[in-house]
């Protein structure tokens, strides 16, 4: 059972003060702007972490919503969630289209800010607005002193939202299939490590290793500080794209392999870099290998099998 919290009068509160709540929330907050944020606008505070996590120690005020909630199946995890569903998890929340959101991961690495960057992209997919992530997650918050809570919390007020999923910010295979026949320029990025894209390792539940024809790589870490791994560095952000080529006037189509770690380099170009024409293909190499469409970097009959014995599949 979802575990669930609003502050009464929240409503009226961001009634009266929307446009400073969206100057102050995104994308992205440091541990004491979230605790300023929480003491003069309310937002919603969702924690994804496991349920057990959460009830050891929590932002104060915090609703608990797993990750695994905004996931499709075991078979492809990227596959997007109903909006049947996803309105069903967000009225259950107390979410609706104009609720302040502040998504909280566990902090460990850089895995862990593409659940919460996973989220965050369907959240505004979704229509929810304004929107940030703790930068650093709940590791950087127990580090800076803040307060912890623990335990569940009250059930929230159910909210009325109707979840219509916007295409604006989604690549679907039939848009990714477009771009690889060449009748759509947009670029095609891979967020996987090198050895994913050169088809020397592969997820458990692709169909074959390889990446998408005509692809680029760009790993989803280098955006972080070297002595921070979960936490994003937004001057770092705006300096790799530019010594990278990615521009505003750039047509980009973020993938990897179940739109986890797409979803940082999507949140970097798009909600950092400011580059408004980026999209992410969310089923990614699972869905894509196991749609029997042509894949690139696919090894040989015996390199296949040399890397099965190495155990790299």
């Amino acid at each position: 059972m979802l575990m669930k919290i609003r502050a009464a009068g929240m409503a009226a509160a961001l009634a009266l003060m929307p446009a400073v709540v969206q100057a102050e929330l995104g994308p992205l907050l440091e541990p004491a702007d979230l605790r300023e944020a929480i003491g003069t606008s309310t937002p919603v505070v969702l924690d994804i972490r496991s349920n057990n996590a959460f009830q050891d120690g929590h932002v104060p005020g915090a609703l608990n919503a797993p990750y695994g909630l905004f996931r499709g199946p075991a078979d492809n995890p990227g596959q997007l969630v109903s909006e049947e569903r996803l309105t069903q998890v967000l009225r259950g929340l107390g979410i609706d289209t104009d609720t302040p959101v502040v998504v909280v991961h566990q902090g460990t690495d850089q895995t862990d800010f593409g659940a919460a960057a996973r989220v965050y992209w369907t959240l505004k997919s979704s229509g929810v607005s304004p929107l940030a992530i703790l930068n650093g997650g709940m590791n950087a918050w127990t580090d800076a002193g803040e307060e912890v809570a623990t335990g569940p919390v009250p059930d929230a007020t159910p909210s009325e939202i109707t979840v219509s999923f916007s295409k604006e910010w989604l690549a679907t295979r039939e848009d990714v299939k477009a771009i690889v026949d060449g009748e759509d320029g947009a670029q095609l990025i891979d967020a996987r490590p090198e050895a994913f894209w050169k088809g020397e390792t592969k997820h458990g539940a692709a169909s074959q290793p390889g990446t998408l024809p005509q692809s680029r790589y760009f790993t989803h870490d280098r955006w972080f500080g070297g002595d921070a791994p979960a936490r994003i560095d937004p001057d770092l952000i705006r300096r790799l794209a530019a010594e990278n080529g990615f521009t505003g006037g750039d047509r980009l189509v973020s993938f990897c392999n179940t739109g986890h770690w797409a979803a940082t380099n999507w949140f970097a170009l798009s909600e950092v870099a400011g580059i408004e024409d980026v999209r992410m293909y969310p089923e990614s190499v699972v869905g894509w290998s196991q749609s029997g469409y042509e894949m690139a970097n696919v090894p040989g009959l015996f390199q296949n099998l040399y890397n099965k014995i190495l155990g790299r599949y």
